[in-house]
């Protein structure tokens, strides 16, 4: 454990004691030029991404008492290239689910879509305009469990469609999460969506807006917009500044809910 001062970010000792072996099998396995000289602590390199993450400040601003900042994201974009992100996500939902009494396949998921404005550092092709909500930037799919725990995410431009971004979210889901039978969506998405779905085995049910007047938690889907509310805290996933689409994917990964 590093002698700084610790953040507000940083991994408990607990969390830590989670997910150390499946970065340290990471490490173990690496064979090549540079990879015995083991100068950095794998914790602080994910404390490092944390903080990124929480505070919105580029790369490049990381404090001096992290490690450098090129270091920290060629691990991150190492992690997220060959699966260790998901693989530690999977590990700690499958933890979640547990102690909330439920099994670690689930069976069940909620997707929705969220658009959010890119930089100007982002290059002119990727993103594009989400007609409905005014916003040119990029769109992340995201598929949840029903406690609101990242099962799936998939970034396009924000002009792409909820359907067509929803039909290769199922793609990934089926891929990914072959025990998940049942998915709930809003209205937005068209009828191809569900055809989509019972093709790979999937009911993709509508939930009704409310009648009533006034704010009303949507039964079901209400559990996606708390997973996007808990992206929200973390100021790096509310503008889009990664030039890399596969890099924007792996954030909503590093946000452990609260």
């Amino acid at each position: 454990m590093s002698s700084r001062r610790a953040y507000r970010s940083d991994l408990s000792d607990a969390r830590w004691a989670l997910i150390e072996p499946a970065f340290a099998a990471w490490r173990a396995a690496r064979t090549g030029p540079g990879t015995a000289a083991r100068v950095h602590d794998l914790r602080e390199i994910v404390n490092a991404i944390l903080y990124v993450n929480r505070t919105g400040i580029p790369w490049e601003y990381l404090p001096h008492d992290f490690p450098p900042y090129k270091t920290v994201y060629d691990y991150y974009a190492k992690w997220e290239t060959d699966g260790t992100t998901q693989q530690v996500q999977d590990l700690l939902r499958d933890r979640a689910r547990r102690t909330h009494g439920r099994p670690s396949p689930p069976s069940a998921a909620v997707i929705d879509a969220q658009s959010v404005k890119t930089s100007a550092n982002v290059a002119e092709a990727s993103p594009g305009i989400d007609a409905g909500k005014k916003i040119k930037g990029r769109k992340r799919h995201v598929a949840t469990d029903t406690l609101g725990l990242v099962l799936a995410v998939i970034v396009t431009a924000a002009s792409v469609h909820d359907s067509t971004g929803g039909k290769r979210l199922l793609d990934e889901l089926a891929a990914s999460h072959p025990s998940v039978t049942k998915v709930w969506a809003d209205g937005g998405y068209q009828n191809s969506v569900f055809q989509h779905g019972a093709a790979r085995g999937i009911d993709v049910e509508v939930v009704k807006r409310p009648t009533a007047k006034g704010f009303q938690p949507q039964p079901k889907r209400w559990v996606i917009e708390r997973t996007f509310g808990w992206l929200m805290q973390h100021r790096r996933l509310v503008r889009d500044y990664e030039a890399l689409p596969q890099s924007v994917r792996a954030l909503p990964q590093f946000t452990p809910d609260p």
